[in-house]
């Protein structure tokens, strides 16, 4: 008689269970290499820490060293409200804090957010947050300082879709709180509410966000508030020629960069569309793919990134800016490092600004 072979089902089970461990066990044998990478490291010497410190302190320098801001309680709280309201867009759908969500990190995580007609805007919205140290803003620095630029999006018929300035002074003006609000932010002008003041005020509100993160604190002398990890990966940072665009309170923001020094950015960000940065705005060739570089306080959760978000992950964001910045083929151990470094950017919010972002 030829003989069955009969499979039972706990046979099956107990197979299945040694499957499931043995993929489980390759999954953390990955993940154990990279862990490994990061937490066998030596620790700094002495020495070696005192001069990390010294030279991080003069390029970046903490937040603790901005200088106090006289800004009356009373704009600042007129701002805070405007930022947040829906009839600074013509149809009262979207508000400043829409694409700038304060508890989002001052993003939205969208690639391009949608206006007021729900259109996608055709840049990716950067963060609030640490926007007023920047020396330009917009992506393609067409406006002087958070002030100018808050006015762009209010008339942009894309973003806030308001037709004109006076349409939405005429708005305001027929709200009773803001007649009070607005007349004793500025008393004695006859008629206050005016769309320069609006974005006075706005502007104004912007410049008190502005969190420390744990980076700040050790710069602040507070020399257990990075990892070793974190430390080693900010000397990678250093070492890698990061700090040639991203450098100050701010870690950019303080000028102007071509994308794409040694290459096409979209070859390698895979962009739909290829934006010419600031040429747009002057028609100079010599203009063409500039871009304002983007500040990196927080940019583990402001993903998507670059200009037009087309890129999510912050390990192939870091690779691809070593590649077409600096000419460099980052390897995984110098990409990891330097996105740990990059997480000890991420703020930590205070009383201040808890109470700045609570409506």
């Amino acid at each position: 008689m030829k003989r069955i072979n009969t499979i039972f089902p706990s046979t099956i089970i107990l197979l299945g269970l040694i499957l499931g461990i043995t993929l489980l066990s390759c999954k953390n044998s990955d993940t154990d290499k990279k862990d490994a990478t990061l937490s066998d490291i030596t620790a700094l010497t002495a020495e070696e820490e005192n001069e990390l410190f010294s030279q991080a302190g003069t390029i970046f320098g903490s937040i603790s060293s901005l200088p106090a801001d006289a800004t009356s309680e009373d704009m600042i709280e007129l701002g805070k409200k405007l930022y947040f309201d829906n009839r600074l867009s013509k149809d009262q759908t979207i508000s400043c804090a829409s694409c700038h969500q304060l508890d989002k990190y001052g993003v939205d995580n969208l690639a391009f957010s949608p206006g007021d007609t729900r259109e996608l805007g055709g840049r990716n919205s950067p963060s609030a947050y640490y926007s007023s140290l920047h020396a330009m803003s917009f992506w393609d620095g067409r406006a002087k300082d958070v002030e100018e630029q808050a006015g762009g999006p209010i008339l942009n018929p894309v973003e806030h879709n308001i037709p004109t300035k006076e349409f939405l002074e005429n708005r305001l003006r027929g709200v009773n709180e803001y007649k009070a609000l607005f007349a004793k932010v500025y008393p004695g002008i006859a008629q206050p509410i005016t769309f320069d003041n609006i974005t006075k005020a706005i502007g104004a509100y912007e410049r008190q966000l502005n969190p420390p993160s744990r980076f700040d604190k050790w710069l602040d002398g507070d020399k257990e508030a990075l990892t070793t990890e974190e430390k080693k990966g900010l000397k990678t940072f250093m070492e890698s020629g990061c700090i040639t665009c991203h450098s100050g309170i701010a870690f950019g923001g303080g000028m102007l960069q071509k994308f794409g020094l040694f290459g096409d950015y979209w070859e390698l960000t895979k962009s739909k569309k290829i934006d010419f940065g600031r040429y747009d705005e002057t028609k100079n060739e010599s203009d063409k793919y500039f871009f304002k570089v983007p500040s990196l306080r927080n940019v583990a959760m402001t993903y998507p990134y670059f200009h037009d978000g087309s890129v999510d992950d912050l390990d192939d964001a870091v690779r691809i800016m070593g590649k077409l910045q600096n000419g460099k083929d980052l390897n995984e151990e110098e990409v990891n490092s330097i996105v740990v470094f990059l997480k000890s950017l991420t703020m930590e919010l205070d009383e201040k600004t808890k109470k700045l972002i609570s409506q």
